[in-house]
């Protein structure tokens, strides 16, 4: 959600529809071997002392102010609700986007716990209700949008973390790394990812009877802001499809409110030119404000991972995304794997498909699901040592194989655990249950 926030370009030459579907399908997809790797974080930040407590906003800024003075690799970057976020720079491996990724957030623990400040890795705040940090334009308009299906929008902006991995898109030709098969299994493999890395489920002191709750915001925002496109054999049409019928979230202004215009797609405004007509500056903004569980941008960028427990959590959902994706023969056994599931999906596009909701609400509770994730992993952790991963990194992947994924469990499990455990149900503690623990 971290997107450009930059006003109006000069000059403003408008594009036409069929110029819009050819900047799509050349930009959103670039094809070739994979090779990189990239991974975004996000962290709800919160008082050492009782992380239930709000942060002022006065001392997130001061927090945020000093954070910028430390020279980190990673972009920093702050979400709509104050939340952190840390962005590596494209990495040649797994092991040089852990090594990156994990220095920089040593230095930032250490700056805010100067301060009695730290980072809980939960995919959804499970005390606070949303509460905006950022006076931006840009959100100023996102929430008058989102606002008009509900609360969901605020929850999604304001009190949610995630784990984002971005892959390369593939080669252009067909097989196990080919960029058709890749976007498909993306989006078929990325429902068993809810399931094993859910982390989400409670909200105002409560279960929601999701395991992740972060999940269920996001498919009730609707399918035009935040749904994927029809899969279908061509991968570039069908996202320039989706960019070009989505709704406008906002139209920017260089001063004063930005508009929000109400049912408007991108192909209407290219036709209409009202209120304006829309250039390639608009074009770009447009697809920064289109939310969906697999995100093309050059590379593909996997959406759909709750924030991790623990300091290290983040790597093992990192590990397992760069196995199954760029070691061919854990590619092909997961391709296998999830083929199956495909059937439940009943041709919905994700997350807005039985299979997706089935993913939030029961994790790997689900027999189907929890069965294709033990073929993942185990796959995963065969093709980890040919990928350069350390012993440590190989380690924490079995351990949470055999912790949750082997007895039908998630992070979110221990969640409710704790909450069923506390007199009165009513004040769960972050569960930590692998990589360091943060002082509390």
């Amino acid at each position: 959600m971290s997107d450009s926030t930059g006003g109006c370009s000069e000059p403003r030459t408008p594009v036409t529809e069929a110029e819009v579907e050819a900047l799509v399908r050349g930009i959103c997809f670039k094809t070739g071997p994979p090779r990189l790797l990239g991974v975004e974080v996000e962290w709800l930040v919160h008082e050492l002392r009782d992380p239930r407590l709000p942060v002022s906003p006065e001392r997130l800024e001061a927090a945020y102010a000093a954070l910028r003075t430390v020279p980190l690799r990673s972009a920093l970057t702050v979400e709509p609700g104050g939340q952190l976020e840390l962005s590596s720079p494209p990495a040649a491996s797994l092991m040089e986007c852990v090594g990156t990724v994990s220095a920089d957030l040593d230095a930032v623990r250490a700056v805010l716990r100067e301060d009695g400040l730290g980072l809980a890795g939960l995919g959804h705040d499970p005390w606070r209700r949303p509460r905006r940090f950022l006076r931006e334009p840009r959100y100023d308009a996102m929430e008058a949008c989102l606002d008009r299906t509900g609360p969901a929008g605020r929850a999604m902006m304001c009190a949610t973390a995630s784990v984002q991995v971005c892959v390369d898109a593939g080669y252009e030709e067909p097989g196990p790394l080919g960029h058709v098969r890749r976007w498909w299994l993306a989006h078929q493999l990325g429902a068993v990812l809810v399931a094993v890395f859910a982390n989400s489920p409670i909200a105002d002191d409560r279960p929601t009877g999701w395991l992740s709750t972060r999940q269920l915001r996001w498919a009730q925002i609707g399918t035009g802001r935040a749904g994927a496109p029809v899969l279908d054999a061509d991968p570039r049409g069908a996202w320039a499809r989706h960019v070009l019928d989505a709704p406008v979230m906002c139209v920017r202004r260089d001063d004063g409110p930005w508009d929000v215009p109400r049912g408007l797609t991108f192909r209407e405004w290219t036709r209409s030119g009202t209120p304006g007509p829309p250039t390639r500056d608009d074009l770009d903004y447009h697809a920064t404000t289109l939310f969906p569980p697999v995100r093309p941008r050059g590379h593909l960028e996997l959406r759909m991972i709750d924030a991790q427990p623990g300091d290290d959590g983040w790597i093992v959902p990192l590990a397992v995304v760069a196995a199954l994706f760029d070691d061919p023969e854990a590619t092909e056994t997961a391709y296998r794997a999830v083929k199956p599931l495909a059937e439940r999906a009943h041709g919905m596009p994700a997350p807005h498909n039985p299979l997706w909701r089935d993913a939030a609400r029961l994790g790997p509770a689900d027999p189907e699901l929890r069965e294709v994730a033990a073929g993942c992993f185990a796959a995963a952790l065969r093709a980890l040592p040919r990928l350069g991963a350390t012993t440590e990194v190989v380690d924490a992947v079995g351990t949470y194989r055999d912790r949750y994924v082997a007895r039908g469990r998630c992070p979110a499990d221990d969640l409710l655990d704790e909450l069923r455990a506390t007199a009165g149900g009513t004040r769960p503690r972050p569960a930590r249950p692998h990589g360091k623990d943060t002082p509390s």
